[in-house]
């Protein structure tokens, strides 16, 4: 059945509305080029084209550091010629250098986390949604946002070029905790590559304050008639709290870079002290401490992980709801907890050092904040399950992600109680428990997000539809496959398997989880596989995909839906519709759903 077939009569009259497509630029209609319209574009759709795009790239590049480093830890003793026609010196004999092993790890993390799961997932969905479900021509300042996606844009070229110098990328974890970053000596992945990173994460953290600034200004000032902030979509509400987060904390990050790139290469001490190389006599430096830059670095760190989560947790309940065909259950709860979430982000980063030598009273004072913050997400938890509960649920690609995402965070976050206790994370810290937890709640979580947006506003993006057998598909294999790749990693952790060793086969205690090794690693490659389908499919129905006929599709309530199918720059022809309710009006008085736009009539109830 198509979509189409599948919401006959989804609007608010029982009829469908057929909308011809349009190339209209509402009130912006100016002559533009190849070059104006889709490389230094100002239009805030064509950009969160271009940050989706991007990211995307990056994730297939990510995920295939990720099968090579499994394959080393699922073979270890194994040779693969290919290997070394593809990497080159780096698998000589057809076998992965510990050198190369630890650059993929380190390249694959720091992709994955700030090149899609936060430019990916905030730059499209905040570029492109804010404008259209606030009521907004474009975004505040349009050519900010440009220049915010060619700063990330040109940290990717930078961070794309450290894999091609001489001594190789970074390879001292995507942490990059001194003294491993901050001395060029202490190994080849620690000369060139380790300038190159810095000067990537530099470009990156100024293209996330642009665009973060123009959100939040986008947000406040520049709202249709009638659009109060209690009638904010809750995804426009999550995008909202991201931007703030990272706008107060990204620079704290980039102090401790500036700070690392002067002991690099200006013979200062803030991170160093007592350090010998090689056996070899103490170096200068004294007086530092790498505590210092773990606290920097986790003060980004912590609210990173919100900044990736609460994206995805907008983007699921507005997904959830309209798919359900119910309002949002608890619509003020989610504005809380987000609330309650991005302030309680700022006070739980220590919880990441307490094997550091963290006083013991500051530990407890952590480990009371950690536990704290499960109290919003169990809210968010409860109203998404009560928001499917007795619903007359869709289970469209969107959905079964939007589904899969809330899966992903209730196990992702029961594990997380374990590592927010300090006498339990002294055990599992640096041990597969931690990259089976942050991985779920964090990296699989967040992709879920992403995906039920994309399945969700490609049609708006498009004008086309993606195949849905190819889509159910994706969400089958990766939905289970990530299980199957991340639940065993705890087994592994609890047995004191400690993560980012090269090779296993040496210790007599871990010999015993060698097939379960290779079981993750195959598991690794299929899901890997399910990923290259997607983009597939993605860019066939780019072109190729059926067309979109109705302007409302799913059948949804909010502004973006009111815009012709492929909206110009401008996005409205005409004037701004005014708004005159919160977005979640689902089965009301007898209506599947009303939209923000329609009057509230004189005996309609109250929601």
């Amino acid at each position: 059945m198509s979509n189409e077939e599948m919401l006959q009569a989804q609007t608010s009259t029982g009829q469908v509305v057929e909308v011809p497509h349009h190339d209209h630029h509402g009130e912006h209609h100016h002559h533009e080029t190849f070059i104006t319209k889709y490389v230094f574009s100002q239009d805030h759709k064509m950009i969160a084209k271009q940050f989706l795009v991007t990211g995307m790239i990056w994730a297939i590049l990510g995920g295939l550091m990720s099968v090579l480093f499994r394959l080393q830890l699922a073979y270890p003793d194994a040779t693969f010629p290919w290997l070394e026609t593809l990497l080159g010196k780096w698998a000589k004999g057809g076998h992965l250098s510990a050198e190369a092993y630890y650059a993929l790890v380190t390249t694959h993390g720091t992709v994955l986390v700030f090149f899609v799961l936060t430019a990916g997932l905030s730059g499209t969905f905040a570029n492109f949604l804010i404008p259209l479900q606030i009521g907004a021509r474009d975004m505040a300042s349009p050519f900010l946002n440009m220049l915010s996606y060619w700063f990330f844009f040109t940290a990717g070229v930078v961070m794309l070029s450290s894999l091609f110098v001489e001594t190789g990328p970074f390879s001292g974890g995507w942490t990059a905790y001194p003294p491993l970053s901050a001395l060029g000596s202490a190994s080849p992945g620690s000369k060139t590559g380790m300038d190159l990173w810095l000067i990537s994460m530099a470009l990156f953290v100024v293209s996330s304050l642009l665009g973060g600034l123009n959100y939040i200004a986008t947000i406040l000032n520049m709202r249709t008639k009638g659009m109060s902030m209690t009638r904010l979509p809750l995804t426009i509400w999550a995008l909202f709290f991201t931007a703030i987060l990272g706008v107060l904390s990204f620079p704290v990050l980039l102090s401790g870079f500036i700070l690392l790139i002067f002991d690099r290469n200006f013979g200062t001490s803030f991170y160093l002290s007592d350090i010998y190389v090689n056996g070899v006599g103490a170096l200068p430096n004294e007086g530092g401490s790498a505590i210092l830059y773990q606290h920097l670095f986790w003060f980004l760190g912590h609210p990173e992980v919100y900044i990736i989560i609460l994206p995805a947790m907008g983007i699921v309940s507005e997904v959830m709801s309209t798919n359900a065909r119910k309002p949002i259950f608890g619509y003020m709860a989610m504005i809380g907890s987000l609330f309650a979430i991005a302030v309680l982000a700022f006070l739980v980063w220590a919880h990441h050092m307490f094997v550091s030598g963290l006083n013991p009273f500051l530990g407890s004072f952590f480990v009371l904040l950690t536990l704290l913050i499960a109290v919003p997400s169990a809210i968010k938890v409860f109203n998404w399950l009560t928001t499917l509960w007795r619903g007359n649920i869709r289970f469209t690609p969107g959905m079964l992600f939007s589904i899969g995402f809330v899966s992903m965070f209730i196990s992702g976050g029961l594990t997380g109680i374990f590592l927010g206790n300090s006498a339990l994370d002294i055990y599992l810290h640096d041990t597969y428990f931690i990259v089976a937890h942050f991985h779920i709640v964090m990296g699989v979580a967040g992709m879920f997000g992403m995906y039920a947006g994309i399945y969700h506003w490609f049609p708006k993006m498009f004008g086309r539809y993606l195949n849905n057998t190819l889509a159910y598909l994706h969400f089958w294999i990766t939905f289970t496959g990530a299980y199957l790749i991340f639940w065993p990693m705890h087994y592994e952790g609890l047995a004191g398997m400690p993560r980012r060793y090269y090779d296993f086969s040496n210790w007599e205690s871990f010999k015993m989880f060698g097939g379960v090794n290779i079981f993750i690693s195959v598991v690794a490659m299929i899901v890997f596989a399910a990923q290259i389908m997607f983009l597939i499919n993605f860019f066939y129905s780019v072109f190729k995909g059926k067309k979109v006929t109705s302007q409302n599709p799913w059948g949804s309530n909010t502004l973006e839906w009111t815009t012709p199918i492929l909206p110009g720059h401008g996005n409205w022809v005409g004037e701004i519709p005014e708004v005159h309710r919160w977005a979640y009006d689902y089965g009301k008085d007898g209506k599947d759903f009303i939209s923000q736009t329609t009057p509230v009539g004189a005996e309609e109830s109250s929601h």
